[in-house]
């Protein structure tokens, strides 16, 4: 198995001063680093060009530490190459299994044992064969039109270059939600090209799943952030969480109605997201292609680097 390489962050407060007047200033600023051996002028450096600035005539870093650190996709920061791998980004499906609470969880059934099997085949030989009732909603799944409008496209309809080796995008932001504020919005996931991309929403709820905690008080994204990524023609979302929408305030889904309405698929319940670095991987996950149906589970997982 082939481990992530560490990778590194600057955590500073600066003063950024301008060849043409004026200067800004920032406190407890974030920065991704290619590497842990860089000293304070190239950190000025690589925060200019993140924040895309001009004619900077000097820049003053402050209280400064570099901490081995996921990187969030700070711009313009190039990190080492990363480790080719493969990353499972799915939950396994057992029975018994509480995906969100209220839903019946699966359970598994012989339809075949292997004893019964030894007098329907030669001796030596043994099949077991089961049965899984389950709904749609288990585990890791995949949202298609369908599951939200009645003539949307259903899982059969579903292009698999829509749903296989996408460029990721992963957002981060184990830091940029709490408890009083538990929405995501358009503002946090504007400083990216998107087109054509599977934006991944990585808030860190997954360490929850499978636990009581894990329904209640989830991160979602706001019908602002829904409205920011379908007009920037995302071709995913995915989120760690109990839901894409705000389950605790009434019957309204604008995230799903959103996103399902622009032909842009919804995957929930994800995990392991803050193993893939913000830049860089592909994302796959193809339900199989059931007709009239809308959600089903999928095998989730990103590739970094030259997997195969």
């Amino acid at each position: 198995m082939t481990t992530a390489s560490p990778s590194y962050r600057a955590h500073f407060d600066f003063t950024i001063s301008f060849a043409n007047g004026g200067g800004m200033t920032g406190e407890g600023f974030r920065l991704d680093l290619p590497g842990p051996d860089i000293d304070s002028d190239a950190i000025g450096a690589l925060l200019v060009r993140h924040l895309g600035l001009a004619l900077v005539s000097a820049v003053e870093l402050q209280r400064l530490r570099i901490v081995e650190e996921a990187h969030r996709g700070s711009r313009g920061v190039e990190g080492s190459a990363p480790s080719p791998r493969v990353i499972d980004l799915s939950h396994t499906i057992e029975a018994g299994l509480e995906t969100y609470p209220g839903l019946p969880a699966p359970t598994i059934t012989p339809h075949l044992t292997r004893e019964d099997s030894r007098s329907k085949y030669a001796q030596g030989t043994e099949f077991a064969m089961d049965i899984i009732t389950m709904i749609g909603n288990t585990g890791t799944y995949l949202d298609s039109p369908f599951h939200r409008y009645e003539d949307g496209g259903d899982l059969a309809s579903l292009e698999l270059c829509s749903l296989v080796g996408l460029r990721a995008e992963v957002f981060h932001l184990h830091d940029a939600w709490s408890a009083e504020r538990r929405g995501i919005e358009a503002v946090t996931l504007a400083d990216r090209e998107l087109r054509g991309a599977a934006v991944l929403l990585d808030t860190g709820w997954s360490e929850h799943f499978g636990t009581p905690e894990y329904g209640r008080g989830a991160p979602f994204l706001t019908e602002e952030g829904a409205r920011f990524l379908a007009d920037a023609g995302v071709a995913l979302v995915g989120i760690d969480s109990l839901n894409i929408d705000d389950t605790e305030s009434g019957g309204e889904r604008p995230a799903h109605s959103i996103l399902l309405a622009a032909g842009i698929h919804v995957v929930e319940h994800l995990t392991r997201l803050s193993e893939v670095p913000a830049r860089g991987a592909r994302f796959t996950a193809a339900p199989p292609a059931v007709r009239g149906f809308g959600t089903f589970p999928v095998r989730a997982f990103a590739t970094v680097g030259d997997a195969h």
